[in-house]
């Protein structure tokens, strides 16, 4: 019996370990003289996002990309908001980035490329992109005003290319239809959030190789 009951306690400790070994979540810190930002990512999460930038939008964001990614994601900033917005939105797209990229691993058996189109209203946003450990953005919106409340839309496109640059993602984004700021954004971080979620899902067909001609998707 006691052997029986070692042999149980040995298979849930191997259950254990595997299982950690195949958590899919990481944690970035980031600190400058101009911020101090924490983000965390859950690849394989339920939803949930704790967002305190001190940008209300961008929180805002953070959690649509978590309840369309079914991510958890986690953003803990604090910075030189007094100047204005730039700095925090970078680091925190930069960490975001890393963040996403540590999770990923070697990247093996992961479906590699998402595409999606999302509406909000009279808004329609179309986002395909590739985790190829190459970065590049290709962003084409047309936003109408220059703020949605306090935040600098032109600070949008900027937060795409850091975390695009820090990630390694190929990522593109085009703007079908839309005459609302507010509506063009939140369906731009919609649909980049369900084609991220494509993107890093076990595509079980794998079996663990890489998608790749070349057998590599990281940036090393």
């Amino acid at each position: 019996m006691e052997a029986v009951q070692a042999s149980a306690v040995t298979d849930d400790v191997s259950t254990a370990q595997r299982g950690a070994e195949a958590a899919r979540v990481a944690e970035v810190r980031r600190e400058t003289k101009e911020t101090k930002v924490l983000v965390s990512i859950n690849l394989d999460g339920t939803g949930v996002c704790t967002s305190n930038s001190q940008i209300p939008f961008l929180d805002h964001m953070m959690e649509q990309l978590a309840s369309h990614g079914l991510f958890n994601v986690i953003v803990q900033a604090e910075g030189d908001t007094w100047i204005d917005d730039h700095h925090t939105n970078e680091d925190i797209a930069l960490s975001l980035g890393a963040a996403l990229s540590k999770a990923l691993g070697d990247r093996k058996g992961i479906r590699r490329f998402g595409d999606f189109t999302a509406p909000l209203d009279e808004a329609l946003v179309h986002v395909v992109l590739d985790l190829s450990g190459r970065p590049h953005l290709s962003c084409d919106l047309k936003l109408p005003t220059e703020r949605i409340g306090r935040y600098e839309t032109q600070l949008v496109e900027h937060f795409f290319q850091s975390l695009a640059n820090t990630s390694g993602m190929t990522l593109h984004i085009r703007q079908l239809a839309g005459a609302n700021s507010h509506h063009i954004v939140e369906a731009t971080f919609k649909a980049f959030a369900r084609a991220l979620r494509v993107a890093c899902e076990v595509d079980e067909r794998r079996r663990g190789t890489i998608a790749s001609s070349k057998g590599v998707l990281t940036q090393q």
